[in-house]
């Protein structure tokens, strides 16, 4: 059940990706960030009022400090995103939202074996290639859109944020239910918000088109409940791996939906993030 639910995860978060992304190309991201923020706060206190639990001083302490790696997760993809940096920032911050939560579990005692740690391995190149961009020349041939010395200062550091918010997240128990996924959520808007004035970017959502972000606020709640949900009945690492994997189903959406092109390393990156679930799940 925890990799049905890690995956579903995964899904769920490049739904909310694809969803951000199409709005995004209209108006300003941090807007759009806002307000995906907002809506999935409002989902998950929504539920939180019906799922019984009893949190304790630790699970909020856990809970604040996962709000606060998403605030700063999303800040800094979003900073890179804007500066044309994507094919720097994306992969270097999934990979580092996979590598966190899989160093934290295997030295808090998670015990796995050799055919899962093998696919956690062959997962990470694989999240890396699926995530990496090019920019379509004149002549038909690509080149990566920014240098990864440009962008990877902003990489490590949403994959720091988004690892910091998986990690958090897994030291909740089942016994103290929502309240802490949502205390999470809301506090990584203000973070944003704070993040997007530092850096002088505008974030209020005056565009009537930033509210369709709103639809992508379930579908971010949904991901991070099913990832605590995941944490709670099986193994943080093999969680925290296979949530990692949301690229994949954003390139796959693109594909299909948009007909984006797949290029050749997003290719080898899918089938990779393919045989990386097969060996987590087999072993």
């Amino acid at each position: 059940m925890a990799i049905l639910l890690a995956l579903f995860s995964a899904f769920a978060y490049g739904l909310s990706d694809f969803v951000g992304g199409l709005v995004s190309r209209r108006v300003s991201a941090w807007p759009v960030a806002v307000v995906g923020q907002l809506s999935a706060t409002a989902c998950t206190v929504a539920v939180a009022f019906v799922v019984e639990g009893s949190p304790t001083s630790a699970d909020l302490a856990w809970a604040l400090l996962a709000g606060v790696g998403s605030g700063v997760g999303t800040g800094f993809l979003y900073r890179g995103f804007a500066a044309g940096r994507m094919s720097v920032v994306a992969p270097v911050s999934a990979v580092g939202a996979a590598v966190v939560p899989v160093v934290v579990g295997a030295v808090g005692g998670e015990r796995l074996s050799l055919v899962v740690w093998t696919g956690i391995v062959v997962a990470l190149p694989g999240i890396w290639l699926v995530s990496s961009t090019v920019e379509e020349l004149p002549d038909g041939a690509v080149k990566p859109r920014a240098s990864l010395a440009e962008g990877v200062l902003d990489g490590v550091l949403a994959g720091l944020g988004f690892g910091v918010l998986f990690a958090a997240l897994g030291q909740v128990p089942e016994e103290a239910g929502l309240w802490p996924l949502a205390l999470a959520q809301a506090v990584s808007l203000p973070a944003v918000i704070v993040l997007a004035v530092s850096l002088g970017a505008a974030w209020l959502p005056r565009r009537r088109a930033t509210w369709w972000a709103l639809l992508a606020g379930p579908l971010g709640a949904s991901a991070t409940g099913a990832f605590l949900l995941a944490t709670q009945s099986g193994y943080l690492t093999v969680a925290g791996i296979l949530a990692s994997l949301y690229p994949a189903s954003t390139v796959l959406l693109a594909a299909l939906i948009l007909h984006e092109k797949v290029h050749r390393a997003q290719g080898v990156g899918l089938g990779l993030c393919a045989l990386a679930i097969a060996l987590v799940a087999g072993g």
